[in-house]
């Protein structure tokens, strides 16, 4: 019983012993030249990437943020006397030049007022015209001793007591011109006219606004930023001018222009900075209120080397990227991620003439074998075509 059962343990042994002798050579039969090279040594078969070189260019570190459009200067226009619309000489929408004639008051009492000034004025003059002449007189009938010195003095008296007269006459006829000048409103500024609700005959005082004058070119954008670019901002501005550019809508062409104004405090409820740029706008691009995407740069990265952000990795061991090297192994080289722009990335720690792969990097080991994604269609369609 006891050799039955050595003599099945013995068969059993043969058998398993044959079986994986006849699978080793089953698979070297049917593997190529590259399946026995890899079956022989126990190898990956090479894993097939697609590789980029990284380009050198300059890049500009940029801010992003959503803006607001704001005039430089708004000027409502009040009258500053209470009267009647005589005339409207703008229309609503119009551009204007400064010092442009926009409306006209009812000014027939105010000239009224400048007339009489003025004759009265003209009176006093002559009254004092009329006294000097007495004082004159009289001072050559005093030295002959046939006037009193005391009515040579009266009469200086007289004199300059109607010159100060001339002098404050003078006066308020001047402000009886200031006063008339009010009937005549013009542009305190070049710009654009706003809606126009007030028209000949109607009557207006000092809290009637007749319309609005907006100054497009320059105009203003303002927008924040958080705390935390305050920094880069500041040193940028302390650097020269900071471009920034901005752009109405998905498909609006950018529009230059430079940084203006940094606010003096952050506030504490957003942690946000407030800044303002300004920009030429001669075709009126930029609009009063328009919402507009903002980029400021607030550092140039030169002769920077960029490469696709797909091509970088990031995990406890780091950041870094698979490169194509000798004998087609792969090999990690660690980077440093300067400044990241949509697809791509500059990066430190490449010397800008590698072979970065992009993909079929999650199936790659240090050292593992690739083949180029180009090269492996090339060497089948030379198969192919040597089957054929």
């Amino acid at each position: 019983m006891k050799k039955k059962n050595a003599g099945m343990i013995v068969g059993v042994v043969a058998l398993a012993l044959a079986g994986a002798w006849y699978l080793n050579k089953g698979d070297g039969a049917h593997a190529g030249p590259d399946g026995a090279a890899a079956g022989a040594q126990g190898a990956m078969p090479p894993t097939t990437v697609n590789v980029v070189t990284p380009q050198r260019q300059d890049v500009g570190v940029e801010l992003s943020a959503n803006g607001t459009v704001t005039p430089v200067r708004t000027v409502d226009l009040h009258p500053q006397t209470t009267a009647t619309i005589r005339q409207v000489h703008i229309r609503e929408g119009q551009f204007v030049k400064e010092g442009q004639l926009m409306f006209s008051l009812d000014d027939r009492a105010d000239r009224a007022n400048v007339a009489r000034a003025e004759a009265q004025v003209a009176q006093n003059r002559a009254t004092l015209a009329d006294l000097e002449r007495q004082y004159k007189r009289s001072q050559e009938l005093a030295s002959q001793n046939f006037l009193s010195q005391s009515a040579v003095d009266s009469l200086k008296s007289q004199v300059e007591a109607a010159r100060a007269l001339v002098q404050s006459n003078a006066a308020a006829a001047r402000a009886s011109q200031v006063s008339a000048s009010y009937t005549s409103i013009r542009a305190p500024m070049s710009g654009r006219v706003g809606a126009i609700d007030i028209h000949p005959g109607a009557l207006v005082q000092p809290t009637t606004s007749l319309t609005t004058i907006t100054q497009l070119d320059p105009i203003d954008v303002s927008f924040t930023l958080p705390e935390s670019a305050l920094g880069a901002v500041l040193g940028a501005q302390r650097a020269g001018r900071v471009p920034v550019q901005a752009s109405a809508g998905d498909a609006g062409r950018p529009i230059a222009g430079e940084l203006k104004f940094v606010d003096n405090a952050v506030d504490p409820a957003t942690g946000t900075i407030r800044v303002k740029a300004q920009f030429a706008n001669p075709e009126a691009n930029l609009w009063p209120g328009q919402y507009v995407t903002t980029r400021l740069t607030v550092q140039t990265l030169r002769d920077a080397v960029v490469i696709p952000q797909n091509a970088i990795i990031t995990n406890t061991q780091g950041t870094f990227v698979y490169v194509v090297g000798e004998g087609n192994q792969a090999r990690q080289v660690k980077v440093a991620r300067l400044h990241g722009f949509g697809e791509y990335a500059a990066v430190s720690g490449l010397a800008g003439d590698e072979r970065v792969i992009t993909e079929g990097k999650q199936n790659l080991r240090p050292g593992g074998k690739v083949r180029l994604a180009a090269t492996a269609g090339g060497t089948a369609a030379r198969k192919k075509g040597e089957e054929a």
